[in-house]
Parts: C-alpha cells; structure tokens; sequence
C-alpha cells in the first residue's frame, strides 16, 4: 500500500490529484492502472485519465448488489482485485468472478444515447396516444372518430374540435399540444438516425434482415461494437444474456435455469420485438419456430428465435455477408 485517500469528485480537486500522480509516476519512469467500478459519471472520468496517460483503465460491472456498501469498502476491495489479478488484468484476459466492461468508442457511444432517446420518445407518444384514447372512452366517443388508426391529421383536426366538459378539454388540449411535440422529436431523431445508420458499415448489414429498419439496425450495431472480441456465435448470445444459467452443486446432470438477462436490455427488448417481423419473412424460421413452441411453448420458443437471431448477426457482421447469406450459418 503506497497511499490511501479519499478525493473529492470536485473537478479542481480531481485534476490536482491526478496531476501530482501524474508528475511523481513520470519521475520514477512509471505509469499507473485504474480500475473503476461502474458509475453515473463514467465518461468523464474516462476521458480525463486518457488526458492523464493512464497505461489501461479496467472498468468492472458488479454482478451482484452489494449489502454492506461504503466508498472505503468499494475502495479497498478494488484495489485488492486489481494487486492480486494484475497479470492477467493487463494481459487482457478473463478473471473468474468479475465482469469487465468493454468501454464502447465514441461513435458507439454516442449512437447508444441517441437511440435511447428514439425509445423514450416513442414511448412517451404511446404512453399521450392510450391517454387521449382513455379520455375518450371515458365519454364513449372512440366510435366517432373519422379514421380507425391514430393519429392521424384528420383525427387530429377531429379532436381539437370535439366538445367536452371543461376540465376533460383542458386535458385534451394539453394531451394534443405534447404529442404534437413528441412527434416533432421523433421526427428530428428519425433524421439523425438515417444519417447514423448510413454512416456505419455494421449497421447497414443488419439492416438486410427481414424487418430490421434503420432504428433496429444502428441499435443493434452501437451494442455489438467491436466483433472480433466475439469468438463464437453464441459469444455473443451469451453477451446480450440470451443463454440459460445454471446454480448447480454438482458436475453431473447439470440443470440449466431461465435465461441470464445479462448485458444490453436494449438489445433483449429489440431482439423481442423483431421475433415475429421475421417469421412472418423466413419461413424455415418459422417452421423451426413451431417445432419449439408445441414442445416447449410459446415463450421458451420466441427466446430461442431471439438466440438464433444473435447467432445469424454474429455471422453477418464477422462475414460481412447480408442476413440470407448468413441465414444456414448459423446454430441454435
């Protein structure tokens, strides 16, 4: 042990500790390591230790929710785990027990952002279109709208007109005014999204698969990021937590559990959605598909679409081949 300190997260306080680390490792012909552990300012803190020439910063994923969790305690068992692992730390290599995290590129970075915003906008359109739906059921008049799909401009126009009691149209107006505004969102993202998804060679391979538009397709990309740390197709199942785990005592008649769930949620929740845009198109697929779910059910049957489907991208990607000629690489 050298030094044990606390530092503020003050940015003034954090660049003089770094900068006096930084002269007395220069000195002694040094650099210094850092292991993080994953937090709600991760990227600044990691654009500053490259500013610093940290040799390697290790970013670690705690897989478990801590009972007894103090600075000093993350602090010291951090610490410990970066001493006792440092070979294989700095060699790259995997450590039993602990999850590194794959700092994305800016570019990934980025796309993830923007597409999270794309999901929340249009969750928030979903959330004003049942809202304006329930108002009004509340009064019976969903049978009198002009068009059957919503919204539209002529069920728009419809309901700006519509009477009703003063409070419930006080609410309609507010109701229309955010989604007008929503909508406008939406419509600067898809803009930005179209460019994003041209721009990126991965993105536009995954959008050959059947179902997959620029949305899907540049999600998808940001969360796969570097392939070639990938060494198999199911890597990257098993990455995305698509591959059942396991809490067995023994060796022998292993019993494997629900799915870990592990990594991108995003790309779970994706990959869900997709499902049944390509059973409608591939029909090998779909007859696979229909094998599962009469054996197995209707829920073990679309996980296991959703694992096939992170099989074929894995291909597509590594290949650099569209989703019909990847489609017979793949396994389940």
């Amino acid at each position: 042990m050298v030094e044990a300190r606390q530092v503020s997260t003050e940015p003034k306080k954090v660049n003089a500790f770094f900068e006096r680390l930084t002269r007395e490792t220069a000195a002694n012909g040094e650099s210094f390591v850092s292991v993080l552990e994953v937090c709600g300012f991760n990227d600044w803190l990691l654009r500053m230790l490259k500013d610093y020439r940290c040799h390697k910063v290790i970013l670690i994923q705690p897989e478990e929710r801590k009972q007894r969790k103090t600075d000093r305690r993350d602090a010291a068992a951090l610490s410990e785990l970066l001493w006792v692992n440092r070979q294989r730390l700095l060699a790259g290599k995997p450590v039993r027990g602990l999850r590194q995290v794959d700092v994305a590129n800016t570019t990934d970075q980025e796309n993830r952002r923007l597409t999270m915003l794309r999901r929340q906008a249009g969750q928030t359109r979903t959330r004003l279109i049942n809202k304006i739906k329930h108002l009004l059921r509340r009064h019976n008049l969903q049978w009198e709208m002009p068009t059957r799909t919503f919204p539209t401009r002529t069920a728009i126009v419809w309901l700006e007109r519509l009477v009703l009691p003063e409070i419930d149209r006080l609410e309609l107006d507010h109701l229309l005014v955010d989604l007008e505004h929503v909508q406008g969102r939406m419509a600067k993202l898809e803009v930005v999204l179209a460019g994003r998804c041209e721009a990126s060679e991965t993105a536009r391979l995954l959008a050959t698969t059947p179902g997959v538009g620029r949305f899907t397709a540049i999600s998808l990309a940001c969360r796969i990021g570097r392939v070639e740390r990938f060494p198999r197709a199911r890597s990257l199942a098993n990455y995305w937590g698509l591959t059942p785990g396991c809490r067995n005592s023994g060796e022998s008649g292993q019993r494997l559990g629900r799915i870990t769930k592990a990594g991108s949620g995003m790309a779970r929740w994706l990959l869900a959605q997709l499902v049944f845009k390509v059973l409608r198109k591939d029909r090998e697929l779909r007859d696979w598909y229909k094998r599962i779910k009469r054996r197995r059910g209707v829920g073990i049957a679309r996980v296991a679409v959703m694992r096939k489907l992170a099989t074929i991208f894995w291909h597509m990607v590594t290949k650099e081949k569209s989703y019909g000629e990847c489609r017979l690489l793949s396994t389940a």
